[in-house]
């Protein structure tokens, strides 16, 4: 995926300023940071689990074979 740039995101803001109106935009920014800011913790919570197993596999593996 290509990066956007400055000019991108300018076109970006116009419009979104154009369908949402400046009242609602700061709420609009607000939500989409909280959404994101819970898929941040979320996708760490799951490679957090993630990299707890493969640890106890290991460790499991390692116990088989002495």
């Amino acid at each position: 995926m290509a990066s956007i740039g400055v000019p991108g995101l300018i076109i970006i803001l116009v419009i979104a300023l154009i369908l949402f109106g400046p009242a609602k935009l700061p709420q609009l920014g607000r939500a989409v940071g909280q959404t994101l800011k819970e898929f941040k913790d979320s996708t760490k919570d799951v490679v957090d689990e993630v990299a707890e197993e493969i640890k106890l596999e290991k460790d499991s593996g390692k116990d088989k074979i002495k």
